[in-house]
């Protein structure tokens, strides 16, 4: 009994330095724990309620809706419109790439500026910060909509859309990834007499320059869906095309362009993956 009792002992101290914030926790605290915790569980509750996620009648309608549709859908359609979906697919190509090329070009200057260890200033890293969220916080398709009103309809205005929403985000992630580069190698480049720019040149960029390709091809393939979906707003490329078929019906042709963006994003998510493999397992990067 008293070797059982010990050996209990010893497991609750070596519970208690692992977890001390259960084990020790005041009773105030776990209080306030599991208050949050119930309030969450509440909070999900009435979010499912809200939007008739237990309507199960609702949902039983909508799952026949949906094979009526499939049916429809199916076989895909085959015929002339082929080429025109093919010169579409290249445009939603051409904006994602153009989008994220400009993007990443204006964000890297500001992800310097927008990094508290090269510019130390609280006010213009608190300006520009706040900046970035501004641009990120405004979805694309929003944006599109801008852009649509302000240059017309067209691919342009989706390249527009796309480069004002990555700025913001691609900025704020070339800035962290600036602030958290190993400093000591900036500060031997310093040493040996450097400026100010050669220290960014030798000491910081070819530290963040994989993070920062890594990042662009993330957001390139991200993109290409992205761009498919701005056409339906009138900023062009196979998204116009799919919002045509869908809105006269033709739900064969709208198949065949579903599949060809499946099959393009695929083909472009795995391009771009085996591209970042490649430079992140690399390891070694002289620009």
């Amino acid at each position: 009994m008293i070797r059982r009792r010990l050996a209990g002992d010893a497991q609750l101290d070596m519970a208690r330095e692992k977890w001390p914030w259960i084990i020790s926790a005041p009773a105030a605290q776990r209080a306030r724990s599991c208050g949050a915790w119930l309030a969450l569980l509440c909070a999900t509750v009435y979010a499912l309620w809200h939007t008739g996620f237990f309507d199960l009648t609702r949902l039983a309608n909508g799952a026949g809706k949906l094979g009526w549709l499939l049916g429809f859908m199916f076989p895909p359609a085959a015929n002339g419109w082929f080429l025109e979906f093919c010169e579409g697919i290249l445009e939603t190509l051409g904006m994602a790439f153009i989008g994220t090329l400009f993007a990443a070009l204006l964000a890297l200057p500001l992800g310097f500026l927008g990094a508290r260890n090269v510019v130390s200033s609280f006010t213009i890293h608190f300006s520009l910060r706040r900046c970035f969220d501004c641009l990120r916080g405004v979805d694309t398709l929003i944006w599109a909509l801008v852009f649509v009103n302000v240059v017309g309809l067209g691919p342009f205005a989706g390249i527009l859309a796309i480069i004002v929403s990555d700025l913001g985000s691609l900025a704020k992630l070339f800035a962290e990834a600036i602030e958290n580069i190993d400093r000591k190698q900036a500060e031997g480049v310093r040493a040996t007499g450097a400026s100010a720019l050669e220290v960014l040149r030798f000491g910081i960029l070819p530290q963040v320059i994989p993070v920062i390709l890594s990042q662009t091809l993330y957001y390139f393939e991200s993109n290409t869906r992205s761009a498919t979906i701005l056409g339906i707003v009138g900023a062009g490329g196979i998204g116009l095309h799919l919002s045509d078929r869908i809105r006269v019906n033709n739900w064969d042709e709208a198949c065949l362009i579903i599949i060809m963006i499946l099959v393009t994003v695929s083909v472009i998510d795995h391009l771009s993956k085996l591209i970042r493999l490649r430079i992140i397992q690399a390891g070694e990067y002289r620009p």
